[in-house]
């Protein structure tokens, strides 16, 4: 059974950007960005009792279907940020859900949000299907994205 804890309806990590994040022009690159993305969303439902033990098993895991980022401000090596999760989107079952990750700069600019679509697989019958309930309620409790 799941330790599940309710976890702020607000989720937001720290960033710093790193050697390996920069590509050859200084900024982040793209991969690092969905790296950071993937990480703080694995942080977010294991704040919650939903660690990678939990999830194998209730043998259901989160899968990415399609990730778009979307770039206003640089971010550079060093440079400190902040990492937050919303709520972009949720199928009536719960099978399909959309997750905004927003990268906000020290000084308060958006450097970078991506938008990821995906769902729930059952890990046996390697199909979506509909998360129970206590991780559905996790993710409604979710702040909204505008």
């Amino acid at each position: 059974m799941s330790t599940s804890r309710q976890p702020p309806s607000t989720f937001v990590l720290p960033y710093q950007a790193q050697w390996s994040d920069m590509d050859q022009n200084g900024h982040m690159r793209t991969t690092a960005y969905l790296a950071a993305a993937e990480d703080s969303r694995m942080q977010y439902f294991a704040a919650a009792g939903f660690s990678m033990r939990e999830f194998t098993r209730l043998q259901i895991g989160p899968v990415v279907q399609t990730d778009e980022l979307r770039y206003q401000a640089e971010l550079r090596l060093l440079d400190e940020a902040s990492l937050e999760i919303q709520l972009a989107g949720l199928s009536p079952d719960g099978a399909r859900f959309g997750l905004r990750n927003i990268f906000t700069r020290a000084d308060g600019r958006v450097a970078c949000t991506v938008t990821t679509i995906g769902g729930w697989l059952d890990l046996k019958q390697r199909r979506l299907t509909c998360p129970p309930g206590n991780l559905l309620t996790l993710l409604t409790n979710l702040t909204r994205a505008g």
